[in-house]
């Protein structure tokens, strides 16, 4: 008897790609470059980027012009 494996199979597959990188507010601080090519995707096509991309970038970008405001320690 011939059993349907097929769910079980599609959970492998999808569990075996990478994981998209995670760019938060602080990844995104940290690496100048991948926050550009954010921001080029965010002004391309937002919708696809998401919001919640764009407004990580959005704060990173204001983060690094404008310091960290009330995260930053005083010297």
């Amino acid at each position: 008897m011939m059993r349907n494996c097929g769910p079980f199979l599609a959970l492998i597959l999808v569990g075996c790609q990478p994981a998209p990188p995670a760019d938060t507010v602080e990844s995104l601080v940290a690496d100048p470059e991948r926050l550009q090519e954010v921001q080029r995707q965010c002004r391309q096509d937002y919708a696809k980027a998401g919001e919640v991309l764009c407004n990580a970038a959005s704060e990173a970008y204001r983060r690094r012009f404008m310091g960290g405001g009330a995260d930053e320690k005083p010297e």
